[in-house]
C-alpha cells in the first residue's frame, strides 16, 4: 500500500498483515498504518469492534499491535524500521509471559 501523506526523508517499507507499506523513516508505527489507508490496528474482545490510534502519545492504549511478533505494543510510541512486520490484534491481548500469568 501507498502512504496517502506526502512522505518526507529516507523511505522504509513496513509489512502490514504481510501487505507492504512504505513509511518515512522516524515514523511512528501508528502513523504509518494510518497513512496507509489502515483504519484500525485491533479489535476488542467481546464485540470485535475495530479500535484505532487515538491520543498518539501512549495514553490510550487504544493502538496495540503486534510488533515484529511481539503482542501488546503501542504503535504510536514505535518507530518504523525497513523490514518491520506489524500485525493488527484481533480480541483480547495475552498477558502471559513464559507460559505464566504477570501479576
Amino acid at each position: 500500500m501507498k502512504s496517502v501523506f506526502p512522505l518526507q526523508g529516507r523511505q522504509v517499507t513496513i509489512y502490514v498483515d504481510d501487505a507492504p507499506v512504505t513509511a518515512a523513516e522516524g515514523m511512528t508505527v501508528a502513523a504509518a498504518v494510518l497513512g496507509s489507508g489502515v483504519e484500525s490496528t485491533r479489535e476488542t474482545a467481546c464485540r470485535h469492534e475495530a479500535r484505532g490510534p487515538f491520543c498518539h502519545m501512549g495514553v490510550c492504549f487504544e493502538c496495540l499491535m503486534e510488533i515484529d511478533g511481539k503482542p501488546n505494543q503501542q504503535a504510536c510510541l514505535v518507530a518504523v524500521r525497513d523490514g518491520m512486520r506489524v500485525r493488527r490484534q484481533v480480541g483480547a491481548p495475552d498477558f502471559r509471559v513464559d507460559g505464566m500469568a504477570q501479576a
